[in-house]
C-alpha cells in the first residue's frame, strides 16, 4: 500500500497500491479490477503466442495486495475472467490458487462485459453493483445521479507526462472527487489514454495517480498528456 498517497471519494478515504488494487481502510475492503485472467490462452487460440503465464502473475500479485493491505473482503469489479469459457482452461494449480485466497475473505465478484457470469464455484457470491458506504462500485462507469460517487474499471486508464525532458507513461488511477477509475490488475491487459475520447465526459478537473515501479505519483489534469 501507498505510504503517502490517498484518493478520496465521496468522505471515504482510499488508498492505491502499485499494484493497481485499491484499499478502503474504513470498510477492511480491498478493490481489484480487470484482472482478464486467462487471456493469455484467449490469445493463443487465435493465434497470437505469448507466455501462458498470466493468470499466474496476476494471482501472485494478487495475493501479495491482499498480504500487504489485510483485508476482510475482497471486491472484484468486473472482467475478472476474459471469457465465458476461461474457468475450463485456468490451470489447476492457478485455480487452487485463487480458491486459496477467495476462502479466507468475504469475496464479492461483479459482472464486467468480459464476464457477465461469473463463475460460481471459486467462492465468493457475484452481484451486478454494489455500494460500500456513499459509494457505488460497478465494472462500467456510468452517468452518475444526483449526490452519487462511483468506483469503476472497464477503461484501463493510463497517463503520460513530461519530466526531466521524457515522456514517462503509466498506469493510472484518475479521479475528480465524484468518480475514480481504476487500473487494470491483470498481466495482459494493456492501457488507454485518459487523454482519449472513452474518457470524454466522464470527469471535470481531474488528478491521476500514476504508478511508477516504486512509488505512486499524483499529477493534477494539466500536467497529463
Amino acid at each position: 500500500m501507498s505510504r503517502s498517497q490517498r484518493i478520496g471519494l465521496g468522505g471515504v478515504e482510499f488508498i492505491p497500491d502499485l499494484s493497481g488494487a485499491l484499499y478502503a481502510p474504513e470498510f477492511r475492503a480491498l478493490l481489484v479490477a480487470d484482472l482478464h485472467l486467462e487471456k493469455g490462452t484467449s490469445l493463443a487460440r487465435r493465434g497470437v503466442h505469448l507466455p501462458p503465464y498470466d493468470t499466474r502473475e496476476s494471482l501472485l500479485q494478487l495475493k501479495a495486495a491482499v498480504a500487504a493491505a489485510g483485508p476482510e473482503r475482497l471486491i472484484f469489479l468486473g472482467d475478472s475472467f476474459h471469457d465465458g469459457g476461461a474457468r475450463e482452461r485456468i490451470d489447476a494449480a492457478d485455480l487452487a490458487m485463487l480458491r486459496a485466497i477467495t476462502s479466507d475473505l468475504e469475496t464479492i465478484w461483479i459482472t464486467g462485459n468480459h464476464d457477465p457470469s461469473p463463475p460460481a464455484d471459486i467462492g465468493g457470491r457475484i452481484v451486478e453493483e454494489m455500494a460500500l458506504g456513499p459509494v457505488t462500485l460497478r465494472h462500467q462507469p456510468k452517468a452518475l445521479a444526483a449526490e452519487e460517487n462511483e468506483i469503476s474499471g472497464h477503461l484501463h486508464p493510463a497517463a503520460a507526462v513530461h519530466a526531466r525532458g521524457h515522456r514517462i507513461r503509466c498506469r493510472c488511477f484518475i479521479a475528480d472527487g465524484r468518480r475514480l477509475i481504476m487500473p487494470a490488475f491483470g498481466s495482459y491487459t494493456g492501457a488507454l489514454s485518459v487523454r482519449s475520447e472513452a474518457f470524454s465526459g466522464l470527469f471535470g478537473d481531474f488528478e491521476v495517480w500514476m504508478i511508477g515501479a516504486k512509488a505512486i505519483h499524483r499529477f493534477p489534469s494539466s500536467r497529463v498528456r
